[in-house]
């Protein structure tokens, strides 16, 4: 029996269902190609309270209420929605890549790895993620303006958080929580010729509001401080484990080195959103996931024929035509006719 003959098989296959992963389907599905999103579910996207900074998303829709949206959308489409988590990756011989998950058997022709990281995230007490500690400065940043801000945190990192903040309020404090500073001494000397408070103690206590957002930390040397909100910046895990089963370049800090369309270091492996360098911001991941979708549709479309092909095979015949998989083709007849009055 050879590798495939059990697995399911596809064009291209999305790994991870995140802003970037389903950008990248939406467009190699309706460039038709035969996709599948192969999503284990939660991610930095999926805990956002509010979305913020996204075009034509209002800031009531929850990161679970815009990724549900667009899963819906793939659907519609034509891509085939899987829910499970794969564990290994290798290239087969044909050059294919062969994909095994908790429940299924995947080989594709290209794969695009949307995995992204996750934050490290300090010790309790913590407010709830949204509800007053929050990752993402460009994201959240405008929400803070003229109110108190805490950046969690001791590396270079937070203090140039910090003092990006002071853009926003005039009440900016680094909490150490018992930490050393680790920034170098030439940020030791910005950031203390700033008008930001560093406060060494360790939090002792959290009282948060009815509706669940941080008032106040209490620290032990008995003070007790005032934030609407702030920032931890103790850096990030990147998701490496699949690039690295396919031998895939990876950068120093665990990003993955791309091209301009997500070309990582092996043919046929694309990388887009978070876990490639650059900001991690939810329309920077979907641009990314756009340009992997059109470089991907370039590289598997059938027409137009090389003047090789033609020369060799003969011209190409009305026979030959659509270049879509029939059972895409009906998909996306299926919903043109649906659509056909909106």
């Amino acid at each position: 029996m050879s590798d495939t003959d059990e697995s399911k098989e596809y064009e291209v296959v999305v790994i991870g269902g995140g802003p970037a992963g389903l950008q990248t389907a939406l467009y190699t599905t309706r460039l038709g190609h035969d996709t599948a999103l192969i999503d284990r579910g939660g991610g930095r996207a999926a805990m956002m309270v509010d979305t913020h900074n996204v075009i034509g998303i209002t800031e009531d829709v929850s990161g679970n209420e815009f990724l549900g949206t667009a899963r819906q959308q793939l659907e519609e489409y034509g891509t085939d929605l899987y829910r499970d988590l794969v564990t290994e990756a290798e290239q087969l011989d044909d050059g294919r890549f062969k994909l095994t998950t908790n429940d299924d058997t995947f080989v594709a022709e290209r794969v695009v790895l949307g995995v992204g990281f996750n934050d490290k995230r300090p010790k309790p007490p913590l407010p709830r993620t949204g509800k007053g500690l929050h990752y993402c400065l460009h994201c959240d940043a405008y929400m803070f303006v003229d109110e108190s801000v805490y950046v969690m945190g001791h590396s270079d990192s937070a203090a140039y958080v910090a003092m990006i903040m002071l853009n926003f309020t005039d009440e900016v404090d680094i909490l150490l929580r018992g930490d050393d500073p680790s920034w170098s001494d030439e940020t030791d000397e910005l950031v203390r010729a700033h008008p930001i408070d560093i406060v060494e103690e360790e939090i002792d206590s959290m009282t948060k509001g009815e509706d669940g957002w941080l008032e106040s930390f209490t620290f032990e040397d008995g003070t007790t401080r005032e934030y609407k909100g702030g920032f931890a910046m103790y850096g990030s895990d990147y998701n490496t484990t699949l690039f690295e089963q396919l031998d895939v370049e990876l950068n120093d800090d665990g990003t993955v080195p791309v091209g301009d369309h997500g070309e990582t270091s092996v043919d046929g492996v694309y990388a887009v959103g978070d876990i490639t360098p650059g900001h991690n911001q939810i329309p920077v991941a979907m641009g990314k996931g756009a340009k992997a979708g059109i470089a991907i549709h370039m590289e598997l479309r059938e027409f137009p024929k090389s003047l090789d092909e033609i020369r060799a095979n003969g011209e190409v015949s009305v026979e030959d035509a659509p270049g879509i998989s029939p059972g895409l083709l009906q998909k996306a007849k299926q919903f043109n006719e649906s659509h056909a009055d909106d």
